[in-house]
């Protein structure tokens, strides 16, 4: 059985070898030597692909974009040279605390409430 973020230790990994590569042959390469600019769109178009998938489509199409959420945002990370252990740090730092004091916290104002299950996250 796989230790629970295994995975995305080794893609982060395959991620990193990935810089510097020639873009023609790796699209990881291609997003990674596009920076930010490159990288940011494909997470907000998967994000919007994974909110669509939820709302119509099969428990298959909403973990094939979850995966492609996550490894885009992965990569968004590399492009800015932040290990994916500084969002896990950040996680563990948020947790058993309220959605809504953590965002008090960060003098946010939000309107929209939490979802139903979200205590504890943000």
């Amino acid at each position: 059985m796989r230790r629970l973020g295994e995975v995305l230790e080794s893609l982060e990994g395959v991620i990193a070898s990935r810089k510097g590569g020639d873009p023609d042959r790796s699209y990881t390469s291609r997003l990674l030597a596009g920076g930010v600019e490159a990288s940011g769109p494909k997470v907000i178009e998967e994000a919007g692909e994974l909110v669509t998938a939820a709302t119509s489509e099969s428990d298959d199409r909403v973990v094939s974009e979850a995966a492609d959420l996550v490894y885009h945002s992965l990569v968004l990370l590399a492009a800015r040279n932040v290990p994916f252990m500084r969002v896990e740090d950040e996680l563990a730092r948020r947790f058993g605390v309220s959605g809504l004091d953590e965002k008090a916290s960060r003098g946010e104002k939000s309107s929209r409430p939490q979802a139903a299950g979200q205590e504890g996250k943000s």
